[in-house]
């Protein structure tokens, strides 16, 4: 094992499959000699070149599209595209081709294509660079959507990404790329559909995406000490969704709480209630909860930023009322 940061960790995963696989290449915005926004291809253009390391202008739909023809014709694209807001502008793109080609081809024409890039509320980044959208990507068939949450599992998951044949949509949150964490030494992937239980527990279930994971976690260590124990869960991907993990922690504690950064009105949050009340509510001794991110826009004022998402405080709160309940 070694310890690397998320970045670090995702960087090396592309390096290693780059080096593995000639079919693979990157296209974004300064992904080249700059190295990425976030530092996601630094150093790789020197080993690489410009055919592999393909700076882009500001044109989303394009490249987007670009990658999907590619991809067809047996390249593997990784799209880098900085902020998953920039890539709104590519829905048709990755509806209408990147996630039906498969199916509309009746399996002939392979996908093997990955959009990657950042997603959630932080560092004053306003409105139109702190979305995340999962819920979104996760309601199109055809699409597998990864939200790693530790450097060993975006780097174990990035590898399954790119030596699969369907097209992933790996969203990393921002606050997550400087983390820290053990990261094998080996050749390792991470498979899809299989959630991570982030801390055992027996009094109440947490399940999060991504940076809720971490702050369910810290709300946890803090409920210990009043001698409850809170189990968290980290889905890892969002579809396909494992829900057997969630039922058999039910199944456990008897109380769920979903936090989620994003918004809750037909989110994320919302399929997990719906399915844990279908298939587990005989083992509920409490209605299920929603601690969710504001439904509004994102606003610039880090101190208001802060406001309309769940923080640890709010978490541990919540936490300790639904067990009391």
């Amino acid at each position: 094992m070694k310890e690397l940061t998320y970045t670090v960790a995702a960087r090396e995963a592309l390096d290693e499959e780059m080096a593995r696989d000639p079919r693979i290449f990157v296209m974004g915005e300064g992904i080249g000699k700059r190295g990425g926004n976030f530092n996601t291809t630094l150093g790789l253009y020197e080993k690489y070149g410009p055919l592999r390391l393909c700076d882009t202008p500001i044109a989303e739909r394009g490249f987007i599209g670009l990658a999907v023809g590619a991809a067809m014709s047996g390249s593997i694209p990784v799209i880098d595209f900085m902020m998953v807001d920039f890539i709104l502008d590519a829905m048709g793109e990755i509806i209408n081709q990147m996630a039906k080609m498969q199916y509309m081809s009746s399996g002939r024409l392979r996908m093997p294509m990955v959009l990657r890039g950042c997603i959630g509320i932080g560092g004053a980044a306003a409105t139109h660079h702190s979305g995340s959208y999962y819920s979104i990507f996760s309601n199109i068939p055809g699409l597998r959507v990864i939200v790693p949450t530790t450097p060993a599992d975006v780097k174990g998951m990035f590898r399954t990404a790119l030596r699969g044949n369907d097209p992933v949509i790996m969203l990393e949150h921002k606050n997550l790329l400087s983390n820290k964490g053990l990261v094998p030494d080996e050749d390792y992937t991470t498979p899809f559909g299989q959630a991570r239980i982030a801390r055992a527990g027996k009094h109440v279930t947490a399940v999060g995406v991504a940076l809720t994971v971490q702050k369910c976690v810290q709300a946890a260590e803090v409920l210990a000490k009043q001698g409850i124990e809170v189990e968290v869960i980290d889905p890892r991907s969002t579809s396909p969704l494992d829900i057997a993990t969630i039922l058999q922690s039910v199944k456990k504690t008897g109380r769920l709480m979903i936090v989620d950064d994003a918004f809750e009105p037909c989110g994320f949050g919302a399929e997990v209630s719906a399915q844990v009340g279908a298939h587990g509510f005989d083992d509920l001794d409490a209605p299920i909860r929603r601690l969710s991110g504001a439904f509004a826009p994102t606003p610039y004022s880090p101190p208001l930023e802060q406001e309309i998402v769940p923080s640890v405080e709010t978490i541990t709160k919540a936490l300790y009322d639904l067990v009391k309940e």
